[in-house]
């Protein structure tokens, strides 16, 4: 997978989130949580990506975003999960129930 782009979509004291694409295309959205020796990470993909791809994106995952953090690390721990985007909600979205998607 060439050419991943990694746009931030907040960052706190101790977290940050982003969505990866390659080819102006959703690849996946990273969450990252860091304490004081350990970095966690909860990756959702857009599509299946398995063996030695899941790998590679892991890897650059780590080296593009958490090595490059500055924040010390003794560990890396990782969940992925495949999945699609349903929707954005927020408390300040209208109440219309129409904007929630029908099962």
């Amino acid at each position: 997978m060439e050419g991943l782009r990694y746009d931030r979509l907040y960052r706190t004291p101790n977290s940050e989130a982003y969505l990866v694409s390659a080819n102006e295309e959703a690849v996946a959205r990273v969450e990252l949580h860091y304490t004081s020796s350990i970095a966690y990470g909860l990756v959702v993909l857009e599509n299946p990506l398995e063996g030695e791809a899941l790998t590679d994106l892991l890897e650059r995952l780590d080296e593009a975003l958490v090595s490059s953090a500055d924040v010390p690390r003794d560990d890396f721990v990782v969940s992925v999960y495949q999945g699609h985007e349903v929707g954005v909600f927020s408390d300040s979205d209208d109440d219309d129930e129409s904007s929630v998607p029908e099962p």
